[in-house]
């Protein structure tokens, strides 16, 4: 994390150059870069294309990013360009300076007293807002990888206290609390409970479905052969723990929940490798990424066919009318977010009345969301600079703090514009709405649905058929599955292992894959509208991802310790000038296939 008092770039006048170093090969540096959790690794794809760019190492969680830089290739305000195409935060970076190597060969960090940057045509500003202060510590723990699973187990903890405390009866009241919206002859009622079950999550459903779209797009999902290693995995971890759920409730009372354990939660699984840090490789964490992704898409499927009682089909025909606007939206490039918003609403109000999970709604609207940008890289740096220029050339003397010449403010508005027109609507709403899910949605999400009343006899609970099989669904069904169909997979050559993991690595990983949580939960809710069986399979999917969570974690953790001790240690990051140009996890982009799908 960038020191508190690390410089902020500001256009100005050029400094004077720093005193003669090897201008052959320099480190490009980037403080205070932050990206979504599930799309970190892409910082080696977002510069894999850029000339002049020789390694790149992340240093977790992307809070620093090194560039082995050859300053003859691509100027830097293309690298920070080419980053902020891949859904990474480059506008909150708070230092860019060349670094020259060490003796080593390694790249200086920050905090060993590099020295501020010396950009030419920029000037430093020290000086920081006071409120830039205060909120700084919540900005520096949002960028964390594991903040959102740190927020979700605090939220299921407070309510598994609230639910087993004397003030029991507040927490199940403050659920049930009748909620109206509507006007006139529309009018939604429904418990505070339902809200979040059926709204909030259809905003958590529409997040899932936008992550899924550039997956298929642009990520691990971009080709079958890519494609091949996580969905066998995902398979795996779907028709294995329904069975071994089956197993326990064919023919009885519980039977309906055998979608409980093919759920993950990818929050979790994700916290849980952030924790571990470079013990684990990168190419775990997207392989984790990408099992999920198909695992969420299975978890759609599941609830769409197998968990709608009935259907209007009159209010899905309703529905069907909203889709197809948004489709036509899609192809007249309309970009503005309003326009898909209302239209989003009234085809999630179809659904809701259709008797089709609300939910569904979400990923459907996902799917017509735009995933084109309006300019190239190339025209948005040319437009970026001749802004700029326009910037610089008025001559105003409006001190600091003043209000800008009219001329710049045109300047500064035309330059907006062209940011906008460079990024994809997808990527803008995708990175917009992300904090809103982790720390909002997800957290009264665990709160309205974890607390499970515990009194009683436990031994009897934790007997139930119900709390076994999604326990063992979860812990036992997960791991085999998750392993097996991905040896299965390798072994007949249809996929192949990804560099720098190992089976073991992969088997911890399938135990990351038991975090039922969320969409097990969620799942739950669908499948039991009695109270007891629900809070069977709660108790059953809270003592699994426990589990599971913990045990992959010792794996993972030990198996990293293992790869250290047979490889040279070091503080200080890898060599990147005497790197090969070798960008492990970056693959070409299949732009055939990406237009198709867009």
């Amino acid at each position: 994390m960038a020191s508190e008092s690390a410089p902020r770039l500001m256009t100005g006048r050029p400094q004077p150059r720093r005193p003669a170093v090897d201008m052959r090969h320099l480190n490009l540096v980037v403080e205070g870069l932050h990206a979504h959790p599930t799309a970190r690794w892409t910082v080696e794809r977002a510069l894999a294309h850029e000339r002049g760019v020789v390694r790149v190492h992340v240093n977790p969680p992307v809070d620093i990013v090194y560039i082995a830089y050859d300053p003859g290739g691509t100027e830097p305000a293309s690298l920070i360009a080419a980053l902020s195409r891949y859904d990474l935060d480059a506008r909150e970076a708070t230092a860019l300076r060349y670094d020259a190597p060490d003796p080593r060969g390694h790249a200086t960090h920050v905090s060993q007293g590099s020295k501020p940057p010396m950009v030419p045509g920029a000037t430093v500003d020290r000086a920081a807002p006071p409120i830039e202060r205060v909120l700084r510590p919540f900005r520096e723990f949002a960028h964390l990888e594991a903040s959102g699973g740190v927020l979700l187990l605090g939220a299921t903890l407070l309510a598994l206290l609230w639910a087993n405390s004397p003030w029991a009866g507040a927490y199940y009241d403050l659920w049930h609390t009748p909620v109206t919206v509507g006007a006139g002859g529309l009018i939604l009622s429904k418990d505070l409970h339902h809200w979040i079950n059926d709204g909030l999550m259809a905003i958590f459903f529409f997040v899932v479905g936008l992550e899924i779209k550039r997956e298929v797009l642009v990520g691990e999902l971009a080709s079958f052969r890519r494609a091949a290693l996580p969905i066998a995995a995902a398979a795996g971890g779907m028709l294995v723990p329904a069975l071994v759920y089956t197993l326990f409730n064919a023919g009885g009372s519980g039977a309906p929940g055998w979608g409980i354990p093919m759920g993950t939660d990818i929050a979790f699984a994700l916290g849980v490798l952030a924790l571990l840090g470079k013990r684990v490789p990168l190419a775990l964490k997207i392989f984790v990424t990408a099992f999920a992704v198909v695992d969420d898409i299975g978890a759609v499927l599941v609830i769409a066919l197998f968990y709608t009682p009935s259907v209007s089909w009159a209010a899905l025909a309703c529905g069907a009318g909203f889709l197809g606007a948004l489709v036509a939206a899609n192809r007249l490039d309309v970009r503005t977010p309003i326009t898909y918003g209302l239209l989003g609403i009234g085809l999630w109000v179809a659904f809701l009345l259709s008797g089709v999970h609300a939910t569904v709604a979400g990923v459907l609207l996902a799917m017509t969301i735009p995933a084109r940008t309006r300019i190239d890289s190339r025209a948005f740096i040319g437009r970026g600079r001749a802004y700029l220029n326009d910037f610089e050339s008025v001559n105003h003397s409006g001190g600091n703090g003043a209000f800008i010449a009219e001329e710049q403010q045109a300047a500064v508005q035309a330059l907006e514009e062209a940011c906008e027109q460079v990024q994809t609507p997808l990527r803008r709403m995708e990175h917009n709405l992300h904090p809103w899910v982790a720390f909002l949605i997800m957290p009264v999400f665990a709160l309205a649905n974890a607390g499970v009343h515990l009194g009683g006899d436990i031994a009897a609970a934790a007997a139930h058929p119900v709390t076994l099989g999604v326990a063992a669904g979860l812990v036992l069904g997960k791991q085999v599955g998750i392993t097996l169909f991905s040896w299965l997979a390798v072994r007949s050559g249809v996929a192949s292992m990804p560099r720098g993991i190992s089976w073991r690595q992969v088997y911890g990983a399938a135990w990351l894959g038991g975090i039922g949580f969320t969409m097990s939960i969620f799942i739950a809710s669908l499948a039991f509208p009695d109270e007891a069986l629900l809070d069977a399979a709660k108790l059953g999917i809270l003592a699994a991802s426990l589990v599971a969570g913990l045990v992959g974690w010792l794996l993972l953790r030990s198996s990293g310790d293992h790869q250290a001790a047979h490889r040279p240690s070091s503080a200080a990051p890898p060599n990147l000038v005497a790197g090969s140009g070798d960008l492990s996890g970056a693959h070409p982009v299949d732009r055939k296939h990406e237009r198709r799908l867009r």
